[in-house]
C-alpha cells in the first residue's frame, strides 16, 4: 500500500474472508472518498506525519469491517494556509470531494470549514480557536478537540487549587487568532479567582528567541508562567526558560502541548516540575485507548500521541457515521453526526448537536524526571481531568 500527497489517492481494497463484508458487497456500494488536509511538510510537519499515521490507520481498520471501498488522499498543507485552502478548493472542483478532516492551525480550520461548508460538505478539525463552535460556526465543521476555553479551564484553575498561594501570573502568548483566545479565556479565569496578571508578551508566529519575553517575565517577579503558545515555540520557550532557570523561581505551565510526541523531543530534563495541557495521554485507561495503543504499536511500533489519536478518532468518527447513514455528504451525514455518541480514546465522547463540538476531558500533566519513569514514555503524571465547555445556552454559535 502506498500513500501520495497532494491529490493522490491510495484505495485499500476489502479483503476476501472479512467478518462482516464481502468484495461484491463492496461493489455494491460507491465509495468512500475521503481527504486528510496534513502538515506532511513545513514548519508543522512533526505534527502532521503523526496526524497522517493516525487516518491512514483508521482507514484501515474501517475498510475491514466497511462493506464498500475507501479511497483515501492527503492534502498536504505544507504549514501554509493559502496552499491548504487553494488544495482544498482544487478537491472540491475538481474531485466533487466532500469529506475532509484534519487542519493544524485555527486559521487554516476556520477557511477550510467554510469553503466545505459552502460545498455542502462535511468537516472534522482538532484546532482549538473558540470560533470553530462559535461565533464562525457553521453546518459542515465539526471539532474533536476541546476549544481554548476548556483548555484554560482545565489547567489554570486545578493549577490554580493546587498551588494556593500563587496570586502572580505572567503569560507568554503567539499573536494570532489562537493565543488571543487562550489570552482572553486566561484573564476570565485570573479575574474570577482574584489573581494579579502582572504581564504579558506577545510574540509572532515565526519567534524563536524567547529571551527577551522571559526576562520580561522575570522583572515582574511572577509565581506562575504561563505559555500560551504552541509546537516548536512553545518547546524552546520551555528550553529558555529552564535555561534562565526560570523553573527554580516559579511554576511553569504550558496550556496547550502537543503531549508525548512533544514531552519526547524535549526530554524527562526538561518536563520534570513542569505542567502541561494535554488533549490526550496514553496511559488513560479507557476501552478505546487501550485498543489504539494496541494497533499503534503493532503498526507504527510507537506509542500514540496527540495529533496521532486525534485524526485516528476522527476518521475513524466520520466513517462509522458515513457507513451507519449511507451518507457521504450535506444534511444527512450531519444530521448522523449531531449528537453522535462513541468510544473515543478519552472514554465516552458525545458530538453536541448544538455547535457540533465534541465533548471529551482534557488533561493536566506534571512532568517527571528520569529516575520517576517507570518506562520510556512515562514523562508525566495526570494532575487532574475533566471537562469544561461553555453552555449550549451561552454559546454564539446559530447553526
Amino acid at each position: 500500500m502506498s500513500v501520495r500527497t497532494h491529490t493522490a489517492t491510495f484505495a485499500i481494497t476489502l479483503l476476501a474472508g472479512s467478518l462482516l463484508a464481502t468484495p461484491l458487497m463492496a461493489q455494491d456500494k460507491p465509495a468512500i472518498d475521503f481527504y486528510g488536509v496534513k502538515s506532511v511538510s513545513g514548519a508543522f510537519a512533526s505534527y502532521g506525519k503523526y496526524a497522517e499515521m493516525g487516518s491512514q490507520l483508521a482507514v484501515e481498520e474501517m475498510q475491514e469491517t466497511l462493506d464498500r471501498e475507501i479511497n483515501y488522499t492527503t492534502l498536504d498543507t505544507e504549514g501554509n494556509a493559502g496552499r491548504a485552502i487553494r488544495k482544498v478548493q482544487e478537491a472540491i472542483n475538481q474531485e466533487d470531494a466532500r469529506l475532509f478532516n484534519g487542519a493544524t492551525l485555527s486559521s487554516t480550520a476556520l477557511a477550510i470549514g467554510k469553503e466545505v461548508d459552502k460545498a455542502g460538505g462535511v468537516f472534522m478539525t482538532p484546532a482549538g480557536a473558540d470560533e470553530l463552535t462559535g461565533s464562525e460556526c457553521n453546518a459542515a465543521t465539526f471539532r474533536w478537540s476541546v476549544p481554548t476555553y476548556g483548555a484554560i479551564r482545565e489547567t489554570l484553575v486545578p493549577l490554580i487549587e493546587k498551588l494556593p498561594d500563587a496570586k502572580r501570573w505572567y503569560t507568554i502568548t503567539p499573536e494570532y487568532v489562537f493565543g488571543e483566545a487562550l489570552l482572553q479565556n486566561a484573564e476570565k479565569v485570573f479575574e474570577e479567582y482574584g489573581l494579579e496578571h502582572v504581564g504579558n508578551s506577545y510574540h509572532s508566529l515565526q519567534e524563536q528567541e524567547f529571551s527577551g519575553y522571559l526576562t520580561n517575565a522575570m522583572s515582574t517577579s511572577p509565581d506562575v508562567l504561563v505559555l500560551l503558545n504552541f509546537g516548536a515555540q512553545s518547546s524552546n520557550a520551555l528550553r529558555q526558560a529552564r535555561n534562565f532557570g526560570l523553573n527554580e523561581q516559579m511554576d511553569i505551565v504550558m496550556v496547550w502541548s502537543a503531549g508525548l510526541d512533544q514531552l519526547q523531543e524535549l526530554g524527562a530534563d526538561n518536563v520534570e516540575g513542569i505542567y502541561f495541557g494535554a488533549q490526550y495521554w496514553h496511559e488513560v485507561d479507557t476501552p478505546m485507548n487501550r485498543h489504539l495503543v494496541e494497533k499503534v504499536k503493532e503498526a507504527y511500533d510507537i506509542t500514540p500521541n496527540y495529533p496521532l489519536a486525534a485524526d485516528y478518532i476522527m476518521t475513524r468518527t466520520m466513517l462509522e457515521a458515513v457507513d451507519a447513514s449511507g451518507a457521504s455528504e450535506g444534511p444527512e451525514l450531519i444530521a448522523a453526526l449531531e449528537g453522535r455518541t462513541y468510544q473515543g480514546p478519552t472514554g465516552e465522547e458525545t458530538i453536541r448537536a448544538a455547535d457540533h463540538q465534541v465533548i471529551k476531558d482534557y488533561y493536566l500533566l506534571q512532568g517527571k524526571g528520569q529516575a520517576e519513569m517507570d518506562d520510556a514514555d512515562d514523562f508525566a503524571d495526570i494532575i487532574s481531568s475533566g471537562h469544561s465547555f461553555v453552555e449550549e445556552d451561552k454559546s454564539v454559535c446559530q447553526l
